[in-house]
């Protein structure tokens, strides 16, 4: 712990600004996507299922895939979840053309959330009016959702 808060005040001394700070303290950063450039916090108003597990996370992206490759056309983004306990939701763009602004992955996200409320765990729950795809990926026991166009963006959503 001591060794962090020391890395912060060199950083900060530096002048290097936070999302440096959180792209070098992420694993995946310059693997499957740029550092992030941007970050916020989503204050969900799910709770975590009690029979979250990595499974279920894992079962949630091969059926998000799976999905993808039933179509007649190629996807056009990746999803997939990493981590220890595949905690972390990872969106990326899978040609140039697609989502080339943070912009157009808010629109993937705000259809995602269109998605979401169709799914019989929101009918049951009677929250398909309220929540999104940021509350779904909370009940499913994801932590963290990053997007990102695969070239020169990523955005991190921390999900409290």
């Amino acid at each position: 712990m001591k060794v962090i808060a020391v890395a912060c005040i060199v950083v900060a001394a530096l002048g290097i600004g936070a999302s440096e700070v959180r792209a070098a303290d992420d694993e995946h950063a310059g693997y499957y996507y740029p550092g992030p450039a941007t970050a916020e916090r989503y204050e969900a108003r799910a709770q975590v299922m009690p029979d979250a597990s990595r499974t279920i996370r894992l079962g949630f992206v091969t059926g998000m895939t799976q999905a993808q490759f039933s179509r007649p056309y190629p996807p056009d983004y990746a999803i997939f979840a990493k981590g220890a306990e595949a905690e972390k939701l990872i969106i990326v763009a899978l040609s140039d053309s697609s989502y080339a602004t943070i912009y157009q992955m808010r629109g993937l996200l705000a259809q995602l959330t269109a998605v979401a409320r169709t799914t019989d765990l929101f009918r049951e729950y009677e929250v398909e009016d309220l929540f999104t795809f940021f509350d779904l990926a909370k009940l499913l026991g994801f932590t963290q959702i990053t997007v990102s166009n695969g070239l020169t963006y990523s955005h991190q959503v921390s999900l409290d």
